[in-house]
């Protein structure tokens, strides 16, 4: 069984017809300034992979997709309120 992408790239860039597709390869990553090869890393990176994509990339990529603030992740990221992680530390 595959492994989860930790990212929708793959996904959003197949919903495009062929020549935008091909396009899309060549334009993304010199929007985003990296390489080609960085990007198509960023495109296969696993949900379990420590590496990840720097916050202002993947809202420009979420841009460019029309996606809302965090539609471009594939998992959630789940965590505590401060206030109830600041009580915890505090309490004996």
């Amino acid at each position: 069984m595959k492994e989860q992408r930790k990212y929708k790239i793959d996904e959003a860039i197949r919903k495009l017809n062929l020549p935008n597709y091909k396009a899309a390869l060549r334009i993304i990553p010199r929007e985003l300034g990296i390489a080609s090869n960085t990007f198509h890393n960023y495109r296969k990176l696993k949900v379990t992979d420590k590496a990840d994509i720097p916050y202002e990339m993947v809202r420009k990529l979420e841009i460019m997709f029309h996606m809302k603030i965090g539609e471009l992740a594939n998992s959630k990221i789940c965590c505590q309120d401060l206030s109830v992680l600041i009580m915890e530390y505090n309490s004996p």
